[in-house]
């Protein structure tokens, strides 16, 4: 498996937990629809929370969630508007970005950005 793979198993692996521990209750993680995926879907409060998931190893190419555009944001909300479809009984959902940054020997970083929008 390459390593950008492994990093993005480890974050997602780690999101969840973090979110757990928020109280988040993971409902799915790598949902998949056709080509579109959404990271975890969890629901706290009564809200559906569709949370994208982004890891990285180092600060060479910038922050994780400067790596999340608007084409990522838009595949989303496909993403979302299908698992809707699917299951119409949420009336209140949310978008959010969840960046975990893994550097040597320090201390996970955790940075949760919610209620996204285009």
């Amino acid at each position: 498996m390459a390593q950008h793979n492994l990093t993005g198993n480890t974050g997602e692996a780690l999101a969840a937990a973090f979110l757990s521990d928020k109280g988040y209750i993971i409902m799915h993680r790598n949902w998949r629809h056709a080509r579109r995926e959404v990271d975890i879907i969890a629901e706290k409060d009564s809200i559906l929370h569709f949370v994208e998931v982004k890891t990285r190893r180092t600060r060479k190419f910038g922050h994780p969630e400067e790596n999340v555009d608007k084409k990522k944001i838009q595949n989303l909300i496909y993403a979302a508007e299908e698992y809707l479809y699917q299951q119409p009984q949420w009336k209140r959902i949310q978008f959010d970005v969840l960046a975990i940054t893994l550097l040597k020997d320090e201390p996970v970083e955790y940075f949760l950005i919610e209620d996204v929008y285009l």
